[in-house]
């Protein structure tokens, strides 16, 4: 079986309306439709690669190599958990978590996006809830960092609720504009210390471990 050679293929983290899990082919099918169908308006540009400007049926086609990608480069030491994020089965978005020498720095990073039809409910501060939940009790990482640009509020907000602190700023060069990201970094001492509101289960890690390098260093 597959899972046998490729135990990510069984890692599930559960919250109160949510699952998080790598795609299978029709969920991955489902994530690129809604993809297509709009992330965010088309007036602004929450992304520091803008793979939203690409037409409906590339944007698509991007999100399903992009998964094959970061499947086929996978290793201990750089690796990126893509999962897709299911409502009630439903294929509603993506929430990412990646790290670059796991084993010895135990940072992580985090990114995500909902489609626009899936907006506004707070399912956004659930599945962040669940990486991190994976991160910290699950990996024993030390640090989460993420980042927002300027005029993204939704994601800040989401990080906000969670206890990120700010960490500085950069500047980017997006649609031939300069824009700011203001980075933010959350540390194991004050997610333990918060009152996390989100109940998370994780399935499946323990014949993970080693492709994460945790269990080292």
């Amino acid at each position: 079986m597959l899972i046998d050679h490729w135990p990510l293929s069984g890692l599930r983290l559960r919250t109160p309306r949510l699952e998080l899990r790598l795609p299978s082919d029709d969920q991955l099918a489902a994530l690129a439709d809604v993809a297509a169908a709009g992330v965010h308006e088309p007036d602004r540009m929450p992304f520091l690669v803008p793979w939203t400007d690409l037409p409906p049926a590339e944007r698509a086609r991007s999100v399903v190599q992009y998964h094959w990608l970061r499947r086929g480069d996978w290793t201990p030491e750089d690796w990126s958990l893509t999962l897709a994020v299911l409502e009630d089965g439903r294929v509603v978005g993506q929430q990412a978590l990646y790290a670059r020498e796991f084993a010895t720095l135990r940072e992580v990073r985090t990114s995500s996006w909902l489609g626009t039809a899936h907006q506004g409910r707070g399912i956004g501060t659930e599945m962040r809830a669940a990486v991190l939940h994976l991160a910290f009790a699950g990996l024993a990482a030390r640090e989460a960092k993420s980042g927002a640009l300027e005029g993204n509020e939704a994601s800040w907000e989401v990080s906000r609720k969670h206890g990120y602190q700010p960490d500085g700023i950069d500047r980017h060069v997006v649609r031939g504009q300069a824009v700011v990201t203001r980075r933010l970094r959350l540390t194991r001492a004050r997610w333990d210390e918060r009152e996390r509101r989100v109940p998370v289960r994780v399935e499946g890690l323990a014949p993970c471990l080693p492709l994460f390098g945790a269990g080292q260093g």
